[in-house]
């Protein structure tokens, strides 16, 4: 890929391969007992987690949060990505694409997932997959738009959460055991552990907290332009008003969080681009525009440009498009008679924008050159959708209400965490408030079968 000092192009387009062995198990097998613990929670336990974010766009490339799982917990970094479901970290297993040390690898203890569990029909492409045996672990395969990869097993354990009424819980959650991960671009893969996905489907962590009635199906994150945020599973901190919301879209990007259609606008006045379907994707570093929004937009910055004391930055290596100045740039501050901003606005509702100011578009490198943040979806596969990534979502707190579906979003101070007691990030400390064990309460016979090693598959080499 042309971008550089990015985690990936993005994670988005989460597509499961069929390589893998499962099959479905009916809703009906649920018992009785986590329907009647669903209806507790949902009404004296639910909440919202807050997990503070490090990263940024440039040069790091991706946002992260540090999440804990097992018992005793353990720390794990994982990219947060609203464009794909599965979770994974790096497995502590026979391995061929793990870079970190084993002792910061996850480390598997008799909870392999099988293959009759819901998590695991849940994350197949199609329902014709059957399983030799409803007690095979559950492999899978994800790959992911920039050809990146992950190959591994289903795991369940405990991720010890404490939310902003105080309540300190311990569920427990189905996710990946990624024993080998492929990473074909030129770029370095970040130095996390995995990957949080927070997609919409019902392998996302955000479905399997709502499904055991611990939050509503409502999530956000607030990506500070000077580094770091915070992220939020529930929806106690969401602002009453001052938000403008849009419909998600119910076309066949229902798998992600897209809305549209929006017409395109620079510097106040509209490019003659309209219908654009947009992906909210905070796996994305960068926005992407289909060829003709793309070319639109370089065309009428490139003819603002045109007098200016700018040329092209023909060696700059951070993303395709660069200029320089006279002297190096510090901060966009200093460009900022040279370009305009950019505007979306959604013509199903009312009044309804996403403004995109300077700094939401543009970065300025190491070098001082100052460097176009929007590419060419098209030419990386994407065709006619538009992706609006983490460099137009700073400073926002965006919301990703499942329940209404909708998206909203606000300006936002992102440096500080919202409505938390002072002692909210301190270590957990405290003994569970509760265990949501849903293997051991509620699949007695799944529960039999996952005392078992894992077995690596047999395919893995041909990724």
């Amino acid at each position: 890929m042309e971008e550089k000092g990015k985690k990936k192009v993005f994670l988005l387009l989460l597509v499961m391969f069929s390589t893998f062995q499962g099959c479905f198990s009916a809703a009906s097998q649920l018992s009785s007992k986590i329907k009647s613990t669903q209806s507790k929670t949902a009404n004296s336990i639910g909440s919202t987690a807050v997990f503070p974010i490090t990263g940024n766009v440039y040069p790091l490339g991706y946002y992260s949060v540090s999440l804990k799982i097992g018992n005793p917990p353990k720390l794990f970094d994982l990219d947060i990505d609203t464009g794909s479901d599965l979770t994974w970290v790096q497995c502590d297993a026979p391995c061929k694409g793990c870079t970190k040390p084993r002792n910061a690898l996850y480390n598997p203890k008799n909870n392999l997932v099988p293959c009759k569990h819901p998590v695991c029909s849940a994350i197949h492409s199609s329902g014709n997959h059957q399983c030799e045996s409803p007690t095979d672990q559950c492999d899978y395969e994800v790959e992911y738009a920039d050809h990146g990869s992950s190959v591994g097993v289903l795991v369940i354990d405990q991720f010890p959460l404490r939310l902003t009424n105080g309540s300190v819980l311990g569920p427990r959650l189905t996710f990946g055991c990624g024993y080998d991960q492929s990473n074909p671009g030129p770029n370095q893969p970040p130095p996390t552990a995995g990957v949080l996905g927070l997609g919409v489907g019902k392998a996302s962590i955000m479905s399997q907290l709502h499904s055991l009635g611990l939050t509503r199906n409502v999530l956000g994150h607030c990506l500070s332009g000077r580094g770091g945020g915070y992220l939020f599973l529930g929806d106690d901190i969401v602002p009453s008003s001052g938000i403008a919301w849009t419909p998600m879209s119910s076309s066949s990007l229902e798998k992600h969080y897209s809305s549209g259609p929006a017409e395109l606008f620079y510097g106040g006045k509209t490019t003659g681009i309209k219908g654009l379907q947009t992906i909210f994707d905070s796996g994305s570093s960068y926005t992407y525009f289909n060829s003709d929004a793309y070319n639109t937009t370089l065309n009428l910055i490139r003819k603002d440009l045109s007098g200016k004391p700018l040329q092209d930055a023909r060696d700059e290596r951070a993303l395709p498009i660069c200029w320089k100045g006279k002297k190096p740039f510090k901060t966009i501050r200093d460009v900022r008679d040279y370009f305009k901003p950019l505007l979306l606005k959604f013509t199903k509702t009312k009044n309804v924008q996403l403004q995109i100011p300077l700094e939401a578009y543009l970065i300025v490198t190491e070098r001082g050159n100052v460097c176009l943040g929007i590419l060419n979806g098209t030419e990386v596969g994407l065709g006619n959708l538009n992706i609006i990534g983490d460099i137009s979502l700073q400073d926002k707190m965006v919301i990703y209400d499942n329940e209404k579906q909708r998206i909203g979003w606000v300006s936002s101070n992102c440096d500080r965490l919202p409505n938390v007691d002072r002692d909210y990030n301190e270590d957990f400390w405290q003994p569970y408030a509760a265990d949501f064990g849903i293997i051991e309460d509620n699949y007695p016979a799944i529960a039999e079968e996952i005392n078992k090693p894992i077995k690596r598959k047999s395919s893995e080499s041909e990724l």
